[in-house]
């Protein structure tokens, strides 16, 4: 496989760490009191979403769950208005009515946060039929996770995709856990990419932890799509490395498993890789260092912010045609 090129890496680094220290600042808050909403923390899974994002064009769409926020984060909506709609305020990406399960952002393209699992992929495939009637050459790239994988609307969605030879990825981040229940508790077969051969579609098992198996991989999905060569179905193994949602609590995962997702963090990994490849710890800390103000300024200016007024209830419902 081909080492990813250094500004790639640079850029992969840049996003995972925005994603992870996005995640690290909202848990900080929530356990301060000084914000209480819904929060589905995505420690341990940033490399997945900074990998994925960091092979798309600025352009392309991408559909995700109401574990987004490293979708929505390393694709680039503004931080500013990123917190302004988890913190239900007028300056937010849907002026504060979505809130964290609902984020959407044309402008970056994230087009869609479904608060229902597995009901994003029919939505993408819409996208991605979209693109293909267009001839725009956006490829849609729709992020789940493994529970998601036994519903009807995956298998549909795969079907049609296939059919019809959609520019369309399906991220799988396989966290090994769909909520409380784990993966060999609700499926009876060893990966979720092996479904892709019965559709006749490409599928990609990968090392979620791993930068020099999971972006390769997800460069290498893109490209397939974007040529018109059909869809792609993508299984990044990962862990989730905090409860299902802020303030859950890890009693129903074995000792054996948390000892395994402590030592596969995939951090460490990526700063070792990032040092092996000849980049100074200054540079590094000093990507953080920047991340962390900007994420400080984007959380006062939204905690500053006027919740959206009273009349906004009537608004972005209904198509006024008086």
């Amino acid at each position: 496989m081909a080492e990813i090129e250094r500004d790639k890496l640079l850029d992969v680094y840049t996003r995972t760490m925005k994603v992870n220290r996005t995640d690290e600042k909202f848990r900080a808050l929530l356990m301060e009191g000084k914000v209480a909403v819904m929060y589905y923390c995505v420690r341990g899974q940033e490399l997945v979403s900074a990998a994925a994002m960091a092979a798309l064009d600025k352009d392309d769409y991408v559909v995700c769950t109401y574990r987004g926020q490293g979708e929505q984060t390393a694709k680039g909506i503004p931080l500013e208005k990123w917190w302004g709609e988890c913190l239900g305020k007028e300056t937010g990406t849907c002026k504060g009515k979505g809130g964290t399960m609902h984020i959407t952002d044309p402008d970056t393209g994230i087009m869609v946060t479904t608060g229902v699992v597995g009901s994003g992929l029919p939505i993408a495939n819409g996208l991605a039929m979209a693109s293909q009637n267009n001839g725009d050459g956006k490829v849609t790239l729709v992020s789940f996770g493994d529970g998601a994988a036994n519903i009807g609307g995956f298998h549909e969605a795969m079907n049609m995709a296939q059919l019809y030879k959609l520019p369309i990825i399906f991220l799988c981040q396989n966290n090994r856990y769909g909520e409380h229940t784990k993966f060999t508790d609700h499926t009876d077969s060893p990966d979720i990419s092996s479904r892709a051969a019965g559709y006749g579609m490409k599928g990609l098992k990968v090392d979620g932890n791993n930068v020099n198996e999971v972006y390769p991989a997800m460069e290498e999905a893109v490209e397939h799509a974007r040529s018109g060569k059909g869809p792609v179905l993508v299984e990044a193994m990962c862990y989730r490395m905090m409860g299902h949602f802020f303030g859950s609590d890890f009693s129903y995962m074995p000792p054996e498993h948390l000892e395994e997702m402590a030592k596969e963090d995939p951090l460490p990994k990526l700063r070792k890789v990032m040092l092996e490849r000849q980049f100074t710890e200054e540079e590094l800390d000093g990507i953080v260092a920047k991340i962390d103000a900007e994420i400080d300024a984007a959380v006062e200016h939204a905690l500053a912010a006027d919740l959206p007024s009273t009349d906004e209830i009537y608004k972005d419902v209904l198509e006024d045609v008086s």
